[in-house]
């Protein structure tokens, strides 16, 4: 019986592509062992390219940086930092930590780069730590005369412990477009700290750095904590510089969603956070179109604080998820990476000028990066009755509260999009423009289901049939043009994995 390998051998008459010998060769390896995660696997493959990626979230990641995942890599305990571990045999662990860690530093210019993190969440916690390290406990041991935690009594660690969960932040509200970790009480930020969340000025949707200095100055707050997760705008991190050095904060910024345009020069100036806070946290798979992990860059006063996230916070680092890093923040170093973020920004302005343009309400009155909020209530609809009807005619797109959202955070007033993923399609800002006309077809077409009662329920959907038709084929118009990793033979793949 003949093998994948052998099969798409025959099938190219011997004229391989690259990409699809590695990654047939890959899914042999796999369906040997579980058939149904190699068809999920390309099932995956097939409903990306069924759908417009507007997921502000999400990206794609190039077939270079999915490689370097799949390898010995993960096999390998490494605690600690390079030259410092908890294991023996590090020795590669180290060498790719490293590589990592000075591409980072390089791309952004930053002092010292933390690459281990295995998610946003989890690097925040460890950017708090270490900053409760730097700024609570190493006083404390200044003030008991002793060096180490270990030399403190029970009594002593106890007064340092309520030391620590005594102290502010003060973030970006989570109904405002802060992220859970920045001090929401259903998130352990809000129990680790007193938290004290600034908003966005109800009538014009935007920060307002007076009121957030006055704040400031009347909470005295530890961190100052500035970032994004549905937030349209630039931010002046210079004036959040001066506001956090007039309060007495550690400023840090959390630039997940926005990291891709720092590493490609949109963002540069006042508006660059690298430049002007003391710990920068991201992302690496949102616009900087890493794999899935996140990283931390720091001043240098900072680093032997952050590199005990292990054993602080972290277990063991994930080797092959740094070597993707590594290979994806080489890839982010180039013209061609500053060229698409500087597109990805464009393509959100023809986006949201469309939007506009056929009526929709967008949050701000527009975007100034890669995302914008669009109010679906002048559509009768709520934002998980937008996202579903969307999603069901090939757009894939979230719901998401407005600031001071009536609709509450589960089913919410708006729908958030962005432009990372429909960018590295190659799609330009003439099909943003018949991006939006999709959008609006799809939600005019909608309208709110009924309950047995005959009332409007919120999370059920009545989608017209010919507009569900209509859309899907401008969605696949659009997608037939911009295909997901051309390199790959999805209906070769399909045949030897999903239904052999």
């Amino acid at each position: 019986m003949s093998t994948p390998i052998q099969n798409y051998l025959a099938a190219c008459n011997n004229n391989p592509n690259p990409a699809m010998i590695s990654y047939v060769a890959n899914l042999q390896q796999v369906k040997e062992v579980a058939p149904d995660i190699a068809a999920s696997v390309v099932n995956e493959l097939e409903n990306q390219r069924r759908h417009l990626k507007l997921v502000a979230s999400e990206n794609y990641c190039s077939l270079n940086v999915q490689a370097a995942m799949g390898n010995l890599l993960t096999d390998k305990y490494a605690e600690g930092f390079p030259e410092h571990r908890y294991y023996g045999g590090c020795v590669n662990i180290d060498a790719v930590e490293n590589t990592a860690a000075r591409e980072a530093e390089k791309l952004f210019g930053a002092d010292y780069a933390y690459v281990q993190p295995h998610s946003g969440a989890d690097t925040n916690l460890v950017a708090y730590w270490a900053i409760l390290s730097a700024k609570v406990e190493t006083p404390t041991l200044e003030e008991l005369g002793v060096k180490s935690l270990a030399e403190l009594t029970d009594e002593q660690f106890d007064m340092l412990r309520k030391r620590f969960g005594n102290q502010k932040l003060m973030g970006l509200d989570y109904s405002c477009g802060g992220h859970l970790t920045h001090g929401y009480r259903m998130n352990v930020s809000a129990r680790m700290f007193e938290s004290h969340p600034y908003g966005v000025d109800k009538e014009t949707g935007l920060l307002d750095y007076d009121a957030i200095e006055k704040q400031a100055m009347e909470v005295k707050p530890l961190i100052l904590l500035t970032g994004f997760s549905a937030y349209p705008r630039r931010i002046d991190f210079k004036r959040f510089r001066s506001i956090a050095d007039k309060c007495g904060a550690v400023l840090m910024v959390d630039m997940a969603h926005f990291a891709g345009l720092v590493a490609g020069k949109v963002l540069t100036g006042d508006y660059d956070p690298v430049k002007w806070a003391d710990i920068v946290t991201t992302t690496t798979h949102k616009t900087l179109r890493g794999p899935r992990g996140a990283m931390i860059l720091c001043k240098e006063e900072y680093r032997d604080y952050v590199n005990k996230g292990c054993p602080m916070v972290l277990g063991g680092p994930l080797g092959h998820i740094m070597a993707a890093k590594a290979v994806a923040f080489k890839e982010a170093n180039t013209q061609a990476f500053q060229d698409y973020a500087h597109n990805v920004v464009k393509n959100a302005a023809a986006l949201a000028k469309e939007c506009m343009a056929l009526g929709m309400k967008l949050q701000t009155g527009g975007t100034e990066n890669h995302l914008m909020l669009i109010d679906v209530t002048s559509y009768g609809l709520t934002g998980k009755q937008a996202e579903a009807a969307l999603f069901k005619c090939g757009v894939t797109a979230n719901a998401n509260a407005l600031p001071y959202d009536k609709n509450g955070a589960w089913w919410t007033s708006g729908i958030r999009v962005g432009t990372p993923g429909l960018t590295t399609l190659g799609m330009n800002e003439n099909d943003m423009k018949e991006v939006a006309n999709i959008i609006d077809l799809v939600l005019k077409g909608t309208k709110p289901g009924l309950t047995k009662e005959g009332k409007p329920a919120k999370g059920k959907i009545d989608l017209n049939e010919a507009t569900e038709k209509q859309a899907k084929e401008r969605v696949q118009k659009l997608l037939g043009a911009h295909v997901l990793y051309p390199e790959l033979d999805l209906d070769f793949l399909k045949k030897e994995f999903v239904n052999a």
